[in-house]
């Protein structure tokens, strides 16, 4: 096992993607794919074993961080909630279904900020308001009001709340360069996360009102693009909306995609100007999160909420393309939330519920399923060779790419985590709803212990 295990990592290397150079720079990893590369992340960790610090973070979110230059970036949001009778009442008001109030949480008002922190240290650096919102509308209980991550583009980061507002900042000291507002009924919460490609700023927008995909100029945020999606034949629009980022791909032409994944269909767009490339309708899948993978000519995506399936799509065709470049589909234990992580010739996803599956990426082809336990909202990480599953119970389940399951390290952190973990700089970092965690290899058990307050 050891020897093939050995010679699969070897193999692997041979497709490794450019080093990141101590950067994260969007959802997912700077290639967006949930690879990291240039890094000797630890396996085995724990509250006393191997944290080199842990930040708490104020407020509630599933952003996950960015990093860049030794300064990692992230959001959040304080809310103030109401009392029970005042929660039914707003709900009520805001039109929701009493049926549905238990997977509903609202809160009267919401401030959103963004947060920095060294790298090194873990210190809490900088907290600043971006909007405040009164009488927001009504998220999933288990979605939050910054759940989008933010991207870096040079001197820039770019954050997104969805209907709550659009931001460009400065880097170097989080001024605001510029704002916009792009109203839209998330009818659960925003979760989409931005995208640069060029000189636009790339945002999906399917609501439950609206369903479209535009671009903004990144310098400016002027609208420069705004496409329509394509006819969905739901009977509410709470079945047409979804939650997506974008991917960007070259296909075997030459042509480059801008591919967003929506309800009903997968699209892709010409970046500089939104026309449609192909589209494949996948079905009735609605309020779709994975964000897709690309490899092999094909896109791989998961079709969401209703009943998930694993699509494999070539992405050369022109057109509705769907009953011509479908390569394969699975149906069986397939994510509505986890995106799917794609390593050499294998595919790994991991379900919401705890089941872990294999795939040949090739053919579709079933390799391993295993019953790893759980519920996961967080998207797996390959990094150091290692592939990390993080649960809502802060278990983070470590195992070895290949063709039987092999598990390497079961680890336990306090708190609840959501957020998808990055890798960089030769550490891990775990974001859970109280923390921020650096965890590295051979670490001392004196762990750094900041609170919000250690700030000042």
């Amino acid at each position: 096992m050891l020897l093939r295990l050995t010679s699969f990592v070897l193999f692997l290397s041979q497709f490794a993607l450019p080093a990141e150079s101590a950067e994260v720079t969007q959802f997912r990893g700077s290639n967006g794919d949930g690879i990291a590369t240039e890094t000797k992340a630890p396996a085995s960790f724990s509250e006393k074993q191997n944290i080199a610090w842990k930040t708490e973070i104020p407020g509630k979110g599933w952003s996950s961080p960015v990093v860049a230059n030794g300064k990692m970036w992230l959001t959040t949001a304080t809310e103030v909630f109401p009392t029970d009778e005042e929660r039914k009442a707003m709900l009520t008001k805001a039109g929701d279904n009493p049926k549905f109030f238990a997977e509903l949480a609202i809160a009267t008002s919401v401030s959103i900020k963004i947060l920095q922190i060294d790298m090194q240290s873990g210190k809490l650096e900088k907290s600043v308001d971006l909007v405040q919102v009164d009488s927001p509308k009504t998220i999933h209980k288990t979605n939050s009001y910054a759940s989008p991550t933010p991207m870096i583009d040079g001197d820039n980061i770019y954050c997104h709340f969805g209907t709550y507002g659009t931001f460009c900042l400065k880097r170097s000291d989080l001024s605001i360069l510029w704002q916009s507002q792009i109203p839209l009924n998330h009818g659960v919460g925003p979760a989409s996360s931005p995208f640069i490609s060029h000189d636009l700023l790339v945002l999906i927008c399917d609501g439950v009102d609206y369903q479209y995909v535009t671009a903004l100029n990144k310098f400016s945020g002027e609208p420069v693009w705004k496409t329509n999606r394509p006819e969905l034949d739901a009977p509410t629009g709470q079945l047409k909306k979804a939650f997506d980022t974008p991917i960007t791909a070259i296909d075997r032409y030459g042509r480059e995609q801008l591919i967003c994944m929506g309800a009903h269909w997968v699209i892709a767009y010409e970046p500089d100007t939104g026309k449609e490339i192909w589209k494949v309708r996948h079905g009735k899948g609605f309020s779709v999160v994975p964000r897709p993978v690309l490899g092999h000519g094909m896109v791989y995506i998961s079709t969401g909420f209703g009943k998930a399936q694993l699509w494999a799509i070539r992405i050369d065709g022109t057109g509705d393309v769907t009953e011509t470049h479908v390569a394969w589909k699975e149906k069986r234990n397939i994510p509505t939330k986890p995106s799917p992580l794609l390593v050499g010739e294998r595919i790994y996803v991991m379900g919401d519920t705890g089941i872990a599956t294999c795939f040949d990426a090739i053919d579709g082809t079933t390799i391993w399923t295993e019953r790893v336990g759980g519920n996961y909202s967080s998207s797996p990480l390959f990094a150091d060779g290692k592939i990390y599953f993080a649960n809502h119970d802060g278990v983070v389940t470590v195992i070895a790419p290949g063709d039987e399951y092999q598990e390497l390290a079961e680890n336990q952190l306090d708190g609840q985590i959501m957020a998808t973990p990055i890798a960089v700089d030769d550490a891990l970092f775990i974001r859970t709803d109280t923390s921020m965690y650096r965890i590295e290899a051979e670490t001392s058990a004196s762990v750094k212990v900041r609170k919000v307050s250690d700030r000042n």
